[in-house]
């Protein structure tokens, strides 16, 4: 089987590193706007070799697509002329726009997916070996696709590593605006207020590993969360007036000196110990 991977930063890079591995795979081609990225993707072997979009349409069985999530709705009109037995993979981190914007042509190639992994980092040099396995992957909306398809996603995603959830593209959206987007948001924020208080000195040498820990995914790339803000816009603006009410209960709670009622109030979230 031949693989063509589309985007090749931190997710397809290290995609394209688990691909390789596997001996029912005889190619890994990549191919990326960036020409710099795919120089550097073959020098890190990361990829067997550089492909052109319009090659790669044509001898590859499989493509994924690990770019950011309003540049694959402009490539998949873009596969509109793909083979009807060539799997067409997204890896995005918004899903109820994509599949709704995924061309009639192609639909049945087409499987939605959204591997639950990443780092702060991004580009070429920071893929790396293991990220994907032991991951959850999402798949939404599985039954718009060919069971061909879907079988030949599920067998590669489970062979890199990656446990499989299926979920409506709808759902999926809203609980990753709770757990992934709005922790990017909080993050961006702190950071920023954090910037416009304190200056470089103090923050290094005051910090006692909290505002590390919170302020690491500020670090991620704008423009792919650009992106995915604002395909998932109306999801993320409730998860962030959600956040907000729970902040202005804390800001309550200590404009009011109610200490034992804010210590019950942060029991109450410690409970998170018993789930991560």
């Amino acid at each position: 089987m031949k693989i063509g991977i589309i985007g090749l930063g931190l997710i397809g890079g290290s995609l394209g590193i688990a691909l390789k591995k596997m001996k029912l795979i005889s190619l890994v081609c990549g191919y990326d706007i960036s020409k710099e990225n795919e120089k550097m993707a073959l020098e890190l072997g990361l990829v067997d070799e550089i492909t052109e979009f319009d090659e790669m349409k044509k001898k590859c069985d499989m493509i994924f697509l690990a770019i950011p999530v309003e540049a694959i709705i402009t490539i998949l009109s873009q596969l509109k002329d793909i083979n009807k037995k060539t799997t067409i993979v997204d890896m995005g981190s918004t899903k109820f726009k994509i599949v709704n914007s995924c061309p009639d042509e192609i639909r049945s190639n087409f499987v939605a997916t959204h591997p639950m992994a990443g780092t702060e980092n991004s580009g070429p040099a920071a893929a790396f070996d293991g990220l994907l396995n032991g991951a959850p992957v999402v798949i939404c909306d599985d039954l718009g696709a060919d069971e061909i398809h879907i079988k030949r996603a599920v067998e590669i995603l489970s062979f890199v590593g990656m446990k499989i959830i299926f979920m409506d593209s709808k759902s999926h959206d809203h609980h990753v605006s709770v757990v992934s987007h709005l922790p990017h948001a909080i993050s961006f924020s702190l950071v920023n207020s954090v910037l416009k208080e304190e200056n470089r000195r103090n923050i290094i040498n005051l910090d006692g590993g909290s505002f590390t820990s919170m302020s690491r995914i500020a670090k991620s790339s704008p423009e792919m969360w650009v992106d995915i803000f604002k395909q998932n816009r109306e999801n993320l603006l409730n998860s962030i007036n959600s956040f907000k009410n729970e902040l202005e209960i804390c800001t309550k709670m200590v404009e009011n000196g109610e200490w034992e009622k804010l210590k019950n109030w942060m029991y109450e979230a410690r409970v998170i110990r018993e789930i991560l």
